[in-house]
């Protein structure tokens, strides 16, 4: 959270995992919401009990873990798609 408060521009795009060290991803999430509503974020999990949460809670899309890199990039296409 330290670097993304500190970035003088917000990315388009935050790949968001559930579980880290200091807090988790939903927790994360909530700030990042507080100060830019814009940010398109794909929340990541193994953890499927989330998916629900934190596609009610901001996320603009879920992907399993693992994914392959192809996922990944048709999950940023398709938001990229369909907000520009």
């Amino acid at each position: 959270m330290k670097k993304y408060k500190s970035l003088p521009r917000k990315p388009e795009i935050i790949i968001m995992d559930h579980r880290m060290p200091n807090k988790s991803g939903l927790e994360a999430m909530k700030e990042i919401r507080e100060i830019d509503t814009t940010s398109m974020i794909i929340f990541a999990s193994a953890d499927m009990s989330v998916k629900e949460i934190a596609l009610r809670s901001g996320a603009a899309s879920f992907i399993t873990k693992p994914f392959n890199f192809k996922l990944l990039l048709t999950k940023i296409e398709h938001l990229i798609r369909n907000n520009h």
